[in-house]
C-alpha cells in the first residue's frame, strides 16, 4: 500500500479526504501506527458525508478501509485532544504530526 498521502498530509498538516465504510470523510490525520500487524491512523474526523459531527474526538482508522486518498490544501492545527505521549503509540508509530 502506498502510504504517500498520508505521510504528506501528516507532515504539512493538511487535511486529507478519503472514503471509509462507504461514507466520505474529511481527517485531520496525526499519526501513522501499526497494531496487531496492520497499518492505521488516528485522527480528528473534519467532516463525515458533508457534516460536521457532533463532537470532536480521535478515531483511529484501519488503511486497509480508507480509498481514494487525496490531500487537501485545508490545513490544520494540532488537536488539543490527540495525546502523542498515549502508550498504544510506544514502539509502534510509523510517522507522527511535530509538536508545536
Amino acid at each position: 500500500m502506498d502510504n504517500s498521502s498520508i505521510l504528506e498530509a501528516i507532515a504539512l498538516r493538511h487535511c486529507l479526504e478519503a472514503q471509509y465504510n462507504k461514507l466520505a470523510l474529511v481527517l485531520a490525520p496525526h499519526v501513522l501506527y501499526k497494531r496487531n500487524d496492520s497499518y492505521f491512523i488516528d485522527a480528528i474526523t473534519i467532516s463525515r458525508d458533508g457534516a460536521e459531527p457532533r463532537e470532536a474526538k480521535v478515531g483511529s482508522y484501519n488503511l486497509a478501509g480508507l480509498t481514494g486518498l487525496k490531500v487537501l490544501e485545508q490545513a490544520f492545527d494540532i488537536h488539543p485532544l490527540f495525546n502523542r505521549m498515549d502508550p498504544k503509540y510506544r514502539d509502534n508509530t510509523l510517522f507522527m504530526i511535530d509538536a508545536d
